[in-house]
């Protein structure tokens, strides 16, 4: 009896787990004072509590790249005016394999903050909110909607606020593959480092090494400290790039600096300042200081004493400011990525690599003499990074090309130019392409050979990706491959049927809502639902979304497989029911939901309530099977990477179809 009670109990737990509304983020609001008056600004506080294991999708990345963006939604109000955009406060970053791209969410706490101008001193705001909260074990997500008030706000703000979150009627199973980028800070110091050991290589500093080095070594032989003097010499040097670094996160502010990964303007200037960068080392025109300014800082420099000392590194500074600039630019532009501490570690990385020569030369002074003579080779060093600026600056153009839909940079366009610069580079550095101010290559170095080949290598790993090669390793730089027109890797469900399928009537949406794999289906569900009844074949909903990261993973993993898509298209009528997608419908369709009492316009949130309202359940992917009279063939189906459990999921379901069998349910 004991034992068939606990089955009993561990079927209901089982049951229940998957079919149930779920609400893993608790919301409070806060004014930033409570004391204020006309002409007053005030901060509007909004507070996430997050339940452990899952995540809150933030506020401050592309909304272009898949996953749900939190959004708030002010109605105008003649009492109030919104100052600036919406701030998240100190979100953490991650990066998503299936999108490719960067994403910022929290973790056990979020919180927002929205700056208003109080006009009339009777304040009256009301607005919505949207989120996304996923988790980071099973595959869950869940996408939210809520309504404020200012008199949610009129609590203190150390008393319990009422909470108004109501969800979305609507989730996704869907959680990104990969953790967050704990690393990325100590990624980019490492970048920085190695930048200013490139730096040492071009033709404005190279020279400079010896020069400035036997200056210290005369100061000791003469007693004059010299060795003492290359120290503050070195640490001259790390103070004036750190303070560049430590201007740039004070003059800007993190608020700025995200505006810099995430807007698309700022991309566009990034790819414009990037292109001159690249044009100044292809030797097109060189990006100089005023002499004025220089020959200044030079006087200084003859004072003597370490006060001399320092002026001598800002002298330096200035003089290999056309090579140093552009790379310096660079580190400060990729620094931008929404956190203060960043160009100011960025340039102490910088600073530190940049400043070590001239310091270890002082101390090593043999080592001098192992030091490569200064020539045409180090104007093939600019040209080498001038070539490399020009690749990484389509980066930015690709960002804002995304966001806005433009169509300049689709995928297998940007692996064009990348394949044609690196192809540049590699013949440059074979020698079969000279700029005009490169000096004649009488014999090639090994050095030189090596990186040539390094170079055509890329090159041949980039070119399968024309053609659909995931290219995985550099995912996180080209443009998604939803982009991609011609791809010869996407499995084509009409490749593994006997007879082409015949769909009842042109699906509604088609134009802008698709499946993948070339499988074919419909996206209403009362379109679907009698082209199942007149086709007499079990009706596959799949309700997903638009970000639903592990909805992607599923069609990617395993509805590739050719078993599954055989499967699918012979033997069920599908329908994909998106529950985030925004198309508002025409105003006689709306309805007034019996869930939540909200009007429901959009696609999205029609078919969200239906999944919410019919399986109680709001987590996608989600993968219904119901018969002609609309009832479950038999359980539904949740994220499961089990290609053979799918299979027998499918067989199953049209066994139990033919035989007039339910789930009971």
């Amino acid at each position: 009896m004991k034992k068939v009670f606990l089955g009993i109990l561990l079927a209901f737990l089982a049951l229940s787990s998957q079919a149930q509304v779920l609400q893993p983020a608790k919301w409070e609001y806060a004014l930033s004072t409570t004391e204020f008056k006309p002409g007053d600004e005030i901060e509007l506080i909004f507070k996430a509590t997050i339940d452990r294991g899952w995540h809150l999708y933030s506020s401050d990345f592309d909304p272009e790249l898949g996953p749900m963006v939190t959004t708030f939604s002010f109605e105008p109000n003649n009492s109030y005016e919104l100052v600036g955009e919406l701030r998240a406060i100190n979100p953490k970053k991650g990066y998503d394999e299936i999108f490719e791209g960067d994403y910022t969410y929290f973790e056990g706490h979020g919180e927002f903050r929205q700056t208003i101008k109080v006009i009339t001193a009777n304040l009256h705001f009301t607005g919505t909110y949207e989120y996304q909260v996923c988790t980071d074990t099973d595959g869950r997500c869940i996408p939210f909607e809520a309504d404020f008030t200012q008199a949610d706000f009129g609590l203190k703000t150390d008393q319990k606020k009422k909470e108004v979150t109501k969800p979305a009627t609507q989730a996704y199973s869907d959680t990104p593959t990969t953790k967050p980028e704990e690393k990325g800070l100590w990624a980019f110091m490492l970048f920085a480092f190695v930048t200013g050991l490139i730096t040492l290589l071009t033709p404005c500093v190279f020279p400079m090494i010896p020069m400035t080095v036997t200056f210290f070594l005369k100061e000791h032989e003469k007693g004059g400290h010299g060795k003492r003097k290359a120290l503050v010499f070195g640490a001259s040097i790390v103070f004036i790039f750190t303070v560049l670094g430590t201007l740039t996160a004070v003059i800007f502010g993190a608020d700025t600096l995200n505006q810099l990964a995430t807007h698309w303007l700022p991309n566009v200037v990034i790819f414009i300042i990037f292109f001159i960068f690249a044009l100044s080392f292809l030797g097109l025109f060189e990006i100089t200081l005023p002499h004025q300014l220089v020959n200044k800082i030079d006087a200084q420099s003859n004072k003597g004493g370490m006060i001399g000392v320092f002026f001598m590194a800002f002298t330096l500074a200035l003089i290999s400011f056309s090579c140093t600039f552009p790379i310096v630019g660079s580190v400060l532009v990729l620094s931008a990525q929404g956190e203060f501490i960043k160009p100011i570690l960025g340039m102490l990385s910088f600073s530190l690599a940049f400043a070590l020569p001239f310091t270890l030369f002082a101390f090593f002074p043999a080592w001098l003499q192992k030091m490569p003579k200064s020539g045409g080779w180090l104007n093939s060093v600019k040209v080498v990074l001038g070539l490399a600026e020009l690749a990484l600056g389509l980066k930015f153009l690709s960002v804002a090309d995304q966001a806005y839909h433009w169509g300049l940079l689709d995928r297998e366009i940007y692996l064009a130019l990348w394949i044609v610069i690196f192809g540049i580079m590699g013949l440059y550095l074979l020698g079969k392409l000279r700029l005009p101010h490169d000096s004649p290559i009488e014999h090639l170095g090994v050095v030189r050979l090596l990186l040539a080949i390094g170079v055509l290598s890329f090159v041949t790993y980039l070119i399968p990706g024309m053609w659909g090669a995931p290219l995985k390793a550099l995912s996180g730089y080209l443009p998604p491959m939803t982009t991609h027109d011609f791809n010869l890797a996407e499995p084509q469900a009409g490749a593994f049927m006997a007879e082409p399928v015949a769909l009842c009537e042109e699906p509604k949406y088609a134009d802008f809502l698709h499946f993948p794999h070339g499988l074919k289906g419909y996206f209403d569900y009362q379109q679907a639902l009698a082209c199942a009844k007149a086709q007499n074949k079990p009706l596959f909903i799949d309700f997903t979304g638009h970000g639903c990261v592990n909805c992607r993973e599923m069609e990617a993993r395993v509805w590739s497989d050719p078993g599954v898509l055989k499967r699918m298209q012979e033997n069920f009528v599908l329908v994909a029911l998106y529950v985030d997608d925004r198309t508002e419908l025409p105003e006689n369709q709306w309805y007034t939901s019996t869930y939540d009492n909200k009007v429901k316009k959009t696609i999205g949130k029609q078919n969200a309530d239906f999944q919410i309202s019919r399986y109680n359940n709001n987590a996608q992917p989600f993968y219904v099977i119901l018969n002609q009279n609309e009832e479950l063939v038999m359980n539904p189906r949740a994220y499961n990477l089990s290609i053979e459990g799918f299979k027998a999921f499918l067989d199953e379901a049209v066994r139990r179809y033919s035989a007039g069998e339910t789930s009971g349910k």
